[in-house]
């Protein structure tokens, strides 16, 4: 039970336009820790890759199956790598600045509306007090 055909093939085709290669890559697979029984505990299931050129390393153990785990920890590299080369570009950094936007327009609309909250309040003491002293506009 890995990842499809379609799945590996567009991060192949991610890693080679990256630069990629598999002579590059240092693959080692060690021993998970965490849930998963005897299965974890016993079999080398978590995957360490290191990317020799950069230096970039990922350890990946979070599945039970080692295929899994291999094709989560490529495609953790391959964003640390597209990350490292083409610093605005990476798909995690377009997310984290749309993110980043929808807070700033939440907090400008909540400022807005408190503002809006608070003169309309402002007023309304001020139209009780002017009621109350008897100055309210009446002659």
């Amino acid at each position: 039970m890995g990842p499809s055909m379609e799945k590996r093939e567009a991060l192949a085709q991610r890693l080679k336009d990256l630069g990629v290669e598999k002579k590059d890559l240092e693959e080692r697979f060690i021993k998970a820790s965490g849930r998963g029984g005897q299965k974890v505990n016993k079999r080398s299931s978590a995957v360490y890759i290191r990317h020799v050129p950069t230096g970039l390393s990922v350890k990946y153990g979070r599945h039970r199956s080692q295929d899994l785990n291999r094709f989560m920890a490529l495609r953790l590299l391959a964003e640390k790598i597209e990350t490292k080369t083409k610093k605005n570009s990476s798909p995690a950094k377009k997310i984290i600045s749309k993110r980043r936007k929808q807070k700033q327009r939440n907090r400008a609309r909540s400022k807005k509306k408190y503002q809006n909250q608070k003169d309309k309040k402002a007023f309304g003491t001020a139209a009780k007090s002017l009621e109350l002293s008897g100055t309210g506009g009446e002659t």
